[in-house]
């Protein structure tokens, strides 16, 4: 229990320093405000000269007393370390942070990359840093709308409103870069790459495809029976997983079979068991 406790604090405290250097060295040199509290207090930096991250702990100290209302105490304490670990890294790193560039296009991109990566570290080891994604949790408790809307919505504002203050609809573009390049690291990180394809396979043809598949590619089939809801016929359908460098193969032998046959083909980011990665069980 408390090499957990050490081992996910560790990580929430990497994932906030990787974020805040991201922040310090590039995002907000360049006036790139990419959404959220930190975009406002990016903002409110180079209106007022406001430190970033004291800024941001200030705007989430209404939040957090919000959150515990709507909420509850468990929720709110689970994101309170992050938070202030954020906040507090930022303002310490800032001052020694040399300006690596003054590209533009460099500083979004790296800043996203590095922000993606930080917040990815932080919610792998499950942390938050408060900010829009409380926001948004709370705003959900009254409209009843998907989060990720509603972050996109938020997001939008900040950036729209950097543009205006800035004067500059070029920082605006570049914010977008940022936000969409950071979501995407996030997701990298916590899902990983695309290493498989798991394919759905809906056939009159599907013991011939399945036999093909465990014959020619070594991979293993399960079928299950399915009822078309429109023919009212009953079909067999596959599902299989293999590599990314045998989709190729896998469509082959599917349209040998049967050129007429349904596919759906999904991304697969972790595979556990015979032929992929071993199931295994770290005890803590």
């Amino acid at each position: 229990m408390f090499w957990r406790w050490f081992r996910d604090y560790l990580g929430v405290t990497i994932g906030v320093i990787i974020t805040a250097v991201g922040l310090d060295a590039f995002l907000v040199p360049a006036k790139i405000a990419a959404g959220g509290l930190s975009g406002v207090a990016t903002i409110l930096y180079h209106l007022a000269h406001l430190p970033v991250g004291m800024t941001m702990l200030a705007l989430n100290v209404p939040l957090f007393l919000w959150s515990i209302i709507r909420l509850g105490w468990r929720y709110t304490v689970n994101s309170l370390y992050g938070t202030v670990a954020l906040s507090v890294f930022i303002d310490l790193l800032a001052p020694h942070m040399p300006l690596l560039t003054k590209d533009l296009l460099l500083a979004s991109l790296y800043g996203g990359v590095l922000t993606g990566l930080g917040l990815g570290v932080v919610f792998r080891f499950n942390g938050t840093t408060g900010g829009t994604e409380l926001l948004a949790a709370i705003f959900r408790t009254y409209v009843g709308v998907n989060i990720g809307q509603l972050l996109f919505v938020i997001d939008g504002v900040v950036v729209l409103w950097a543009g205006i203050v800035f004067r500059s609809t070029e920082l605006a573009l570049y914010a977008l870069i940022t936000i969409f390049l950071t979501s995407w690291i996030i997701d990298l990180v916590l899902e990983g790459l695309s290493y498989a394809k798991a394919f759905i396979i809906i056939s009159q043809h599907a013991d011939t495809i399945g036999q093909a598949i465990l014959t020619r590619l070594d991979r293993g089939a399960t079928a299950w029976k399915g009822h078309g809801m429109y023919t009212g016929q009953e079909r067999e359908v596959l599902l299989s997983v293999v590599a990314r460098a045998e989709v190729a193969k896998l469509k082959q032998i599917v349209h040998e079979a049967d050129p007429e046959a349904f596919i759906i083909l999904a991304d697969v980011h972790e595979v556990l068991g015979e032929g992929f990665k071993r199931l295994e069980v770290k005890h803590t």
